[in-house]
């Protein structure tokens, strides 16, 4: 059984992965990648590498 944060980090990598899954087939060469930042159990941030040579996920 996970604790209530590991349920939580669980549920926000699978988010940042639905993200992520937004650069598909244009990306390339670089991965594709989603990013969510939480603070205090709210998003704050969120994101993903929409095209290859554009600004990543992160910033």
């Amino acid at each position: 059984m996970l604790t209530e944060q590991a349920a939580l980090d669980v549920h926000y990598m699978a988010h940042a992965l639905e993200l992520a899954r937004k650069g598909l087939y244009s990306t390339h060469p670089n991965p594709r990648v989603g990013c969510v930042i939480v603070r205090d159990g709210q998003i704050v941030g969120q994101g993903w590498h929409a095209r290859a040579g554009e600004s990543h996920a992160e910033v």
